[in-house]
Parts: C-alpha cells; structure tokens; sequence
C-alpha cells in the first residue's frame, strides 16, 4: 500500500512541477524547490484541478486547484489542536471517528469567520429576509459541501495526505443529516444551498428530530425499520442557542378580558434552537439552517419527586420532548395523530415569534425605542411555506399581530397575506392535510376561532362574487362542516399572496382540478416555479470526473450559471470529448460494482446498461410496472437464451412508509425476482436485479454519477415534479418516462429524439377514466403480460410462500389497477426495446447523454430561487461576494483590541 501511495505521490508532484513551470519564474522556483515536498490530493476535487490528481488522461487544469503550502500547514495546525483540545485525543489513542471529529471542526473553523461576517451584513445592510419554513430538510452529509462550497478541498486533502489519513475513508463516518423523506426535504436542502450561493438573506426553519427517516434494513426480501439514531455521535456543524429559547402554548382556554381575546391556562414547551451554517459557492455566505428541539419547561413537579415518585416526575419531563422526538414518515395518513400537529405547530410558532423578535431588533428599532411599525413587516420579511406542513403559521401570525402585537383583524391579515407563500407538492387529494376539529379545539383552541374568522370573511368573498352558489361555497370553506375537518390546503392558500406548484404541468392541474375554485376566485395568485437541484451537489461533489471533463471544454462558469452548460452542445461531435464521458462514466460504474459484490454478493458485468430507478416506494411511482418489465426480459431470456440481448443491472432503492404495507409487498416482490434472476446460470450477466438497502443522500451521491438509464415512469398526473430525473440528466444519463411531472420540461429542454418519452398522458388518463377502465381487458390482451402476472400469482417466485403476493395480483385486477399500470405496460415495454437499440451503439448513445447534459441548465436550483425572489419574495438576489474574515471586521488578526475599542456597546440580537 506505501508502495502505491509513495507511487502515486511521485506521479502528482510531476504534473504538479509541470503545471508551476507554466506559471512561475525561475526565481520562484528556487525558493520552490528549498520548501518540503508537496503532494496533490489523492481524492475528488473541484474542476480546478482534479485531472492532476488522477492517473488518467492529461486534461487542461487550473492552478487554483493546486494546494498552497502555507494553507495546508494552517490545516494540519488546525487539524492537530482539534485533536488535542477538541476531542481530546492524541494520535495514540484517536480511532477514524476521532478524526472525522477533528476534520469536521476543522472545517467549521473556515465558516465560523464568514458566518459571523454574513450576520453582520445583513444587519447593516438591512434588507428583506426569505424564512423558508419546512418539516423536512433532507440534508445528507456537510463536510465535503463546505470544502467544496469554500474552495478548500484541496488544501484539506493534501493535509491529511500528509498526515496519513485518507479522507474518503474519514467522510464515510458521517451520519446523513435524513430529517427528511424524500424529495421535499431534499429541494428543501437545495434551496438553502441556491439562497446561500445567490447572497440573500435566508434563513432555513424546521426541526432537530432526536430520530431521522428510519434506517432501513432488508431481511430476506422485507423492509425492517429501524431507529436512525443521527445524534448518536454528536454533532460537530451544530451551535445550540439557548438564549433564543422560545416558549411554544398548547391547550388552555381562551378568555374574553377587556373586549379582547386571550389564550390561557397554556401548556408550554420551550423551543430551544439549534444552528447550522449553510455555505454559498465561493461568496463568503454564510446563511443559517434554525432547528427547533423540544425542552421541558423549567419547572419541575418536586412533590412528585419528593414523595418518592421519581419516575413519574422525570417522565413528565420527558413526554413534553417527545414533539420532535422522531420524523413521521410520509404515509399520507396522518389525520388522526395528534403528535403530528404538535410537531407542526411548535416548528410554526417558535418560527414565527423568532422572526418577530428579529424584526423589532433589526438596525432600525435596535438602538433606539422606537416601537416596531409592523404595516412594513412585509417589506422586511418573506415567509414560504413547503407545503401544507407549516399552514398553520397564517393563524399563528395572526395570534400574533391581533394578541401580542395589539393590532386589529383587518390590518393584521393584510400584513400576514402580504408575508406568507405557499409552495404545493402534490396532487394528491389525500395528502392536503385535514385536521379534526375536535382536536383544534383541544389542541389549539385561540387558533380555531383565528380560522373560523378567516373563513368566515373568505366566504363572503365567495358570496360576493357568486351570489347563491352554496355548493361552491361548500366546496371552498376551509372548515369542512360536514367532514368536521379544517382542511390546510385551504388555509395556506386562502392566508398566502402566492400558491405556485413545483412543475409547469403540476401547477396548471392544480389550476384546473385541485384548486380551481380558488384559482377562479383570485388567478392572480397562482405561479409555477419548476424545481430545480444545486449543482454544487449533485455533480460537482458527487461527480467530480465529469465537472472536470466539462470544465475543461467551456470553463467553469457553468457551477454558478447552469445555463451555460448548453456549450457542450458544441462538442457533441468532439471524439476526445466523448471518449471522456464514456471513460468517466464506466469509471463511476466499476465503483458501485465493487459495492455490489462486497456488500450484495453480486457480480455485476460494468459494461452492463444500469437501469435505476431510485425514489420513495409508492405505488403511484409504479415499481411495480419495472418489475413486470423485468420478468418480461428474463421471460424472453429463458425462451431464448442464444438470442443477443443487451445486458442490463437494473437497480432499485427507496423506503416504503412503515404502515404502507402494499408498498413494503412491491420491495418483497422486487427481491424475490432479483433473487429468481440473479441465481438462474441461463441467465448469467445478461440480466441482474439489486434493491439497493437504505437508500439516502450520501448512497445517492455514489449511485448517480453511474445511472445509464434514469426510470421515471410515474402515471402522468400524480408527479409534481420529480428531481431525481433532474440529478441523473446532469449526470448523463438518459431519461424512460410518462409526461409527467418535470419530465415535460426536460421533453422540451432536450427534444424528443433525446428521450424516452411513452405512455397515456393526462388527458389520455382521464379520458381512459371516463370512459371505463378495465384492466382485465389488458391482461388479456398482452401475453407477455399475462404470462408476468400469472407467474407472480402462482408462487414462482415465491415457491416457499406461492401465496405472499395474492394481493399484489388483486390490486391490478380485481381491484382494477388504480396507477393504471397494465394500460401502460405494452407501451413501456417498446421503448425499452427503443432503449436497447440505441445503447448497442454506443457512441450514439454518449451523444445523447452529452445533450442531455448540455439541456439540465433550467433546473438548477439557483433559477428557481432566483424566480421565487423576483416574483415571490420581493427580493435581489447578489453576486457580491463577501470580504473574507481576515479582511477587516471581524477578522481574527487584532479582533480582541477592536472589540476592547468598542466596549461598551449594545448588544444585537438579531441573531
């Protein structure tokens, strides 16, 4: 292994000479050459210079991304005082975690400067601020972000190089931040990362659950939960502060006292919050990620205790915690738990009162007493709902103006509709949360008359506007009298100035059948903002290869600019470059083939097309139309097994909700066939089938960057968007999918020779609907599916259980086949063989992956922020970057005798 690695340095340090001989003079070289040997990085780097650090084709690099001396000495020095006084190790006894430790706050000492340096500029310079309020933030891992996003990666690599640590291995001890299900959190992780990138003043509000997503586990083909304890180690991105605690009411009564309402008798649970720097891309941003952990007041129950009935009093203490104790999972069925609305009102109001707080504590009203004019908070804050999750803060905004603030109805809605937006994400009727009236009233009873208020002057402008229409005033009250529910898609939209949906497609059916009384009644409000992903992310960290490959055709503007990937459109012919890919991505699929081997105990042929389709189980994603597709191929292996077939891995990954159980029986079918395929000698390696376990962030880092074939095969018309299509598309790979959700978009961005684009569209689904769909008649129709279907019935591949699948087989065509799966089938089927024809050439088929990298450009996530701060927020976003921490205030040269100068001072607290 030294050999290697003393190899490899040699190797380095020649294309590293060779670089600096272009660049220095002969001076400088000899100075150079008195220094200590340096070597480059042996890992991923920006595309500023990675191609040097890997024995590969020579590419045009940068000198930025060559290590400074004097920057990885500061590292190491860093680095080894961590150790010491941090964790308190020394190199004796420090395992790998210990190190992992070291490095992240390392790292968290290049932010700490900048961050502080962020805060102050926002408050002198006073602008409005974007609180973007979520249940989830799908964050995945944080260290290699930062270095990436602050240009240190290399520095950092090389440090460790010569410290004898290899940082990849050090990365793999990190615990994925999963406070989220899938892709809600993860645009929500996106968006921070675009805020932060475009200069606004943002702030991210959700929750620090103790238990993220559950850690998923396959056993003998069955989904298993368990806890995904994130905490466990600590940590180290994380400042607590408790001198923000916020104190959150639940319960009480409300009373009537000098001809104004009030809310008493209050069960409180304090909000304490907890910080994360979120790092834009080389502009010194450092903007803040606020998670709220449930604390027990401070009183405790010491009759309890002294009369001997210590757990009792301690476990008093302890159930006030349990609001965000754990994530629910995303199972739609949330209507009945009370926890679940706990948990979205202690996010909503220790939001809200924060932001309150720092509003009257902003530049304006910090130093004098002038009392906060709340007719301009709407000139100073922007508040965006992801989803119905936070729908509650239009009724909790209220409270606050009207109970707190002393302000009266009428102006206090105006101000709350002028501050919140609403964001939907689905079309799913079922997942607008509606919540049981009965419960409000015992839960949050001043918040349930704020709402009947609300709908009570809602309504009458429905009167006004159709006079006598009482089905649609029916249809259009929040408060549901007839269900007793109080329906939040309703309220978000009824309390906001903006609803958008995330996909062209998705927001005109919201127009057209979910919401379209209320588009009707304001069409003012309703906007698209089509979703996007961070490309800092998704191809410079996890793809670091390509971003060098790109980089080297057309610089490396496009990081921060997406659009300009379009470039690439002029080397679609350029052999060398397409060669590049090719190499590239073969290289990226040779690592997961690894993978598969040690930890699946499958041999997979690289060269092999990987098939992925990776996402939350959910039966309207329809793994299930994958699977009978693969049992067609086998089928066709096994009648024919001399015919030349075009090898295929198709791999699967995602959780299914704990109590889905059709979705968790989808997982068990998958295995059992890959378990059929993968064992059959006819087979061999022309066909294997791998569920990927635990599917997360920091897997999909690694499975992305080697996808040949992106499934994205929803019914059109349930998918609002999607951005796993997006992620693969960026990483070349080309696109199976319905017209759904953003695979419109990318239809159009790409061109239809560029995609695989099949099945019923919407119209055709509705139309299939009314006219009567029969799914029987499909069975019967298609052999090759019949043939699937009866297979799965008659146990064979389940021969211990032939059983176990009964009701998969009921769900298609007994109980005919909701997601309409057997209508689509024949159709999907042809494009796949479309697929295998066009990978069999395969140059043709890396032009194609080439354009489809050069049409990603619209979705990044910096163009949909940079929409919804034109359109929404009301705000600029700013390419100016920030001066770097040494550069002055607050700088750590000659800090102390600034801050000495400055005694006394008031303090702010705008934090």
């Amino acid at each position: 292994m030294e050999q290697v690695k003393s190899a490899l340095k040699t190797v380095q340090q020649t294309v590293t000479e060779g670089i600096h001989d272009l660049t220095v003079s002969k001076d400088e070289k000899k100075d150079e050459q008195k220094k200590p040997n340096q070597s480059t990085p042996t890992k991923k780097s920006v595309p500023t210079g990675s191609a040097a650090l890997k024995l590969k084709a020579s590419k045009q690099i940068s000198i930025r991304g060559i290590p400074l001396l004097e920057n990885v000495q500061g590292v190491k020095k860093t680095f080894n005082r961590h150790l010491h006084f941090t964790v308190v190790k020394d190199r004796d006894v420090a395992t790998q975690r210990d190190y992992y430790s070291s490095l992240a706050y390392t790292v968290r000492d290049h932010l700490v400067g900048r961050w502080i340096r962020t805060h102050q500029h926002h408050f002198e310079s006073d602008g409005k601020r974007v609180y973007y309020l979520s249940m989830e933030f799908y964050m995945g891992r944080t260290l290699a972000n930062c270095m990436i996003n602050l240009g240190i990666e290399n520095d950092v690599d090389e440090a460790l190089y010569e410290l004898g640590l290899n940082i990849e291995e050090l990365e793999e001890f990190e615990m994925d931040a999963a406070l989220g299900n899938g892709g809600l959190g993860r645009l929500a992780a996106c968006f921070l990362d675009s805020m932060a990138t475009l200069g606004l003043s943002s702030y991210g509000y959700g929750l620090r659950y103790d238990y993220g997503i559950f850690t998923q586990q396959i056993k003998d083909g069955f989904q298993n939960e368990v806890p995904d304890d994130w905490l466990r180690y600590g940590n180290p991105w994380e400042i607590s502060r408790p001198e923000f605690l916020v104190p959150v009411q639940f319960y009480g009564k409300v009373i009537e006292e000098n001809g104004k309402k009030k809310w008493v008798e209050t069960e409180i649970i304090q909000a304490m919050p907890f910080d994360t720097p979120i790092p834009g891309y080389n502009n010194n941003v450092i903007n803040t990620l606020r998670l709220w952990s449930a604390k027990a007041p401070g009183k405790f129950n010491f009759q309890l205790f002294n009369a001997g009935d210590y757990i009792r009093a301690v476990a008093e203490q302890s159930l006030t915690e349990n609001i965000t104790r754990v994530l629910y999972p995303n199972d739609n069925f949330d209507e009945g738990k009370i926890l679940r609305l706990q948990q979205e009102f202690f996010l909503v109001s220790a939001s809200l009162q924060d932001i309150l707080r720092r509003y009257k504590h902003s530049k304006p009203y910090s130093a004098t007493d002038k009392k906060p004019d709340f007719t301009r908070f709407p000139e100073k804050a922007a508040v965006q709902l992801n989803d119905t999750h936070p729908a509650l803060s239009v009724a909790e905004l209220m409270r606050l103006l009207i109970d707190e603030e002393n302000l009266e109805w009428d102006q206090a809605f105006e101000i709350t509709k002028k501050t919140i937006a609403y964001t939907n994400h689905t079309l799913l009727p079922e997942a607008l949360e509606r919540w049981p009236i009965d419960m409000f009233e015992k839960l949050l009873p001043r918040h349930l008359q704020i709402i009947t208020e609300i709908n009570l002057h809602h309504l009458d402008l429905v009167r006004q506007k159709w006079p006598g229409d009482e089905e649609r005033l029916k249809r259009m009250s929040v408060v549901e009298d007839e269900h007793k529910v109080v329906n939040m898609g309703y309220l978000s939209i009824v309390g906001s100035h903006a609803v958008n949906g995330v996909a062209q497609l998705h927001s005109d059916l919201l127009k057209s059948t979910l919401f379209k009384d209320f588009y009707e009644l304001n069409p003012e409000k309703f906007q698209n903002k089509t979703n996007g992903i961070t490309p800092r992310r998704w191809i410079l960290l996890c793809n670091p290869d390509l971003s060098d490959a790109i980089a080297s055709k057309i610089g490396e503007s496009w990081i921060t600019n997406l659009s300009q990937l379009s470039q690439l459109r002029n080397f679609v012919n350029d052999e060398q470059f397409i060669q590049d890919v090719q190499r590239i991505k073969l290289e990226n699929k040779q690592r997961l083939v690894e993978m598969f081997k040690d930890e699946y105990n499958v041999n997979v042929n690289p060269a092999s097309m990987f098939d992925v389709q990776i996402k939350r189980i959910h039966e309207y994603k329809r793994q299930l139309l994958n699977c009978l597709h693969i049992i067609t191929l086998y089928n066709r292996i096994k009648d024919n097994p001399d015919a030349q077939t075009v090898p295929r891995t198709i791999i699967f990954g995602g959780k299914a909700a704990p109590g889905y159980l059709t979705a968790k029986l989808i997982i068990k079918l998958i295995c059992n066939v890959g378990r059929t395929v993968n064992n059959d000698p006819v087979v061999g390696d022309r066909l294997k089938v791998i569920f990927l376990e635990n599917y997360r962030v920091s897997l999909a880092e690694k499975i992305i960057p080697a996808v040949d074939l992106s499934e994205q095969i929803s019914l059109a018309g349930l998918e609002a968007s999607g951005t796993g299509n997006m992620k693969m598309m960026l990483n070349g790979a080309l696109t199976i999918g319905t017209l759904d959700g953003a695979n419109v978009e990318m239809d159009e961005e790409v061109g239809r020779d560029n995609i695989f684009i099949f099945g019923m569209t919407v119209d055709d689904v509705d139309a299939l609907r009314k006219k009567g769909y029969k799914s029987k008649e499909f069975y019967d129709r298609e052999p090759e599916l019949k043939r699937a279907l009866d297979q799965i019935r008659d146990g064979f591949f389940s021969p211990e259980d032939p059983n176990i699948f009964a009701d998969i087989i009921k769900h298609l065509l007994d109980w005919n086949d909701h997601y309409m799966l057997l209508a689509d089938y024949a159709e999907y089927v042809k494009a796949q063989e479309r697929v295998d024809q066009l990978y069999k050439n395969q140059t043709e088929w890396t032009k194609k992956c080439i354009l489809n990298i050069a049409a990603s450009g619209k979705f990044s996530s910096d163009r949909t922020i940079a929409e919804y701060a034109k359109e929404i927020w009301g705000v600029a976003p700013s390419d100016k970057k920030l001066p770097a921490p040494e550069e002055g205030r607050p700088g750590m040269k000659h800090e102390g005798e600034k801050i000495e100068v400055t005694q006394p001072h008031v303090r702010r607290q705008d934090y």
